[in-house]
């Protein structure tokens, strides 16, 4: 029901809208009743004109009052045609439906229409007939074209979100007070850019798929849906009050049981989230709760400058032996460099880092299935962590660099817009890699811990890496 409520508020809308751009253009809308009228009227004024023709050329005085008759009405004709242009074409007034807002001359560019400005828009209007033909009779006054609506019903309104495209010229600013002087309140405006204008459903199907075939992609996949917001996996029992089964929505917070246990919270300050919202990303958990953990098993095989060949693949808690392993061969100073606390602990992180929940994580394998290095790419609320770890043996041989670069090119293609690395100014290996990026870099230090933090560019989520094996996504 509230979806045919939508689609007959947007057929109202976009009536409204077609009939404010015509009466502001000036061009009233002719029918072909009205034409017929006036060719009727034209008839009967030439049948009338001849027979007073005739009459008055047959008296004494019938060329003098011809010529004065045909002079008044050249005169009544270019009258009438001065007050036509001048009344008729007048610009609309309130008495034909304007909500009040008037265009600004920055508002109505002359010459040809130029691409426009991608808007992404939320309001709340009350929730009656006319509220929301309103608001969009008032952004086509502006110029204003709507590419897409949602509609998302609450007790005392609805919440509106729009995928506008405005002039250039128009500020935020400017387009706020105009929604706001239509009726709308709780605005909250942002710029968005080519990929908002998937449509709402493909949208959320794409994040369902890509959440089905990759454990990690879940946080990822909230982000996207819900847009800017943090999120944070707490373990059982730091959560606060246990979480309900159908979690709990607390105006800008959601709280749901995470998969595997614990409590998944969402924070986004800006914004309250809707019950629609809510759904969705409860939908969403479950999705992954239900599927279990699971990663892709995709693998790349690199030949190394020196001419050994490794492996690349994805791993997760089924490989945690392996890695237990690979600590025992590594030196103390190695896991020191690493971990920065007790090289006894090292076994400890293990469970956490390779948790699809928490990240991804690549590892570099030898012909006899021995891992040699692990990366890790971590969520960390709305930043990105990187690590490494490489065998002592099979340091300063590239695997480092190679684990490195791909980290980079999947934090890439989940949109984060920078990546930090936390280690210490003693391992050069680490300061090598990062600086081996290619990216720009920024540097802080504090208390002996050295933070390096690289801005991230978009165009190397292109790049595809070279291998001697299959190439897949990893």
């Amino acid at each position: 029901m509230t979806a045919d409520i939508s689609r007959t508020t947007r057929k109202s809308a976009r009536k409204s809208t077609r009939s404010a751009i015509r009466t502001r253009h000036g061009r009233p809308v002719h029918h072909w009743r009205r034409d017929l009228v006036e060719l009727a009227a034209l008839f009967t004024a030439v049948a009338v004109a001849d027979a007073v023709a005739n009459l008055i050329g047959h008296g004494p005085d019938g060329p003098a009052l011809l010529l004065i008759s045909a002079l008044a009405l050249a005169g009544t004709a270019g009258f009438h045609t001065w007050w036509a242009r001048r009344h008729v074409h007048a610009p609309p007034t309130g008495d034909s439906g304007d909500t009040g807002a008037r265009p600004s001359a920055s508002a109505h560019p002359a010459g040809p229409s130029s691409p426009g400005t991608l808007w992404r828009m939320r309001t709340t209007v009350r929730d009656e007939p006319g509220s929301l033909a309103a608001l969009c009779t008032a952004l086509a006054t502006y110029r204003v074209d709507i590419l897409s609506l949602q509609t998302h019903p609450l007790a005392d309104g609805t919440v509106d979100e729009f995928l506008l495209r405005a002039p250039d010229a128009l500020a935020a600013a400017e387009l706020t007070r105009v929604i706001s002087e239509s009726g709308g309140s709780s605005t909250w405006i942002e710029r968005a850019d080519a990929h908002d204008l998937v449509d709402a459903p493909t949208r959320v199907l794409s994040l369902a798929t890509r959440t089905a075939l990759d454990a990690a992609e879940l946080p990822l996949a909230l982000r996207q849906l819900l847009g800017r917001c943090t999120i944070r996996s707490l373990p059982a029992g730091t959560g606060g009050e246990p979480v309900p089964a159908e979690g709990v929505l607390e105006d800008t917070v959601l709280r749901l049981r995470a998969p595997g246990g614990g409590v998944l919270s969402v924070e986004r300050p800006y914004l309250p989230f809707t019950p629609t919202e809510f759904a969705r990303a409860r939908a969403l958990v479950e999705l992954d709760s239900r599927l279990g953990p699971r990663i892709p098993r995709a693998h790349d095989v690199l030949t190394l400058p020196e001419g050994n060949a490794i492996t690349v693949r994805r791993v997760d808690t089924g490989d945690l032996d392996a890695a237990r392993a690979m600590h025992e061969r590594c030196s103390d100073r190695t896991l020191d460099l690493r971990y920065h606390g007790p090289v006894r602990d090292a076994d400890r992180y293990l469970n956490h880092l390779l948790s699809p929940r928490f990240g991804r994580t690549l590892a570099a394998q030898t012909a006899s299935g021995r891992l040699v290095g692990l990366g890790h790419l971590l969520w960390d609320g709305e930043e990105t962590e990187v690590a490494l770890l490489v065998e002592d043996d099979w340091q300063r041989r590239g695997v480092g660099a190679e684990l490195l670069e791909r980290l980079v090119r999947m934090a890439v293609e989940a949109g984060c817009a920078s990546v930090y690395a936390v280690t210490r100014s003693a391992n050069t290996g680490m300061v090598a890699a990062m600086r081996g990026l290619g990216l720009p870099l920024d540097y802080q230090v504090e208390e002996g811990t050295l933070v390096i933090t690289a801005r991230l560019d978009p165009a190397r989520s292109g790049a595809p890496a070279k291998s001697d094996g299959e190439q897949l996504r990893l």
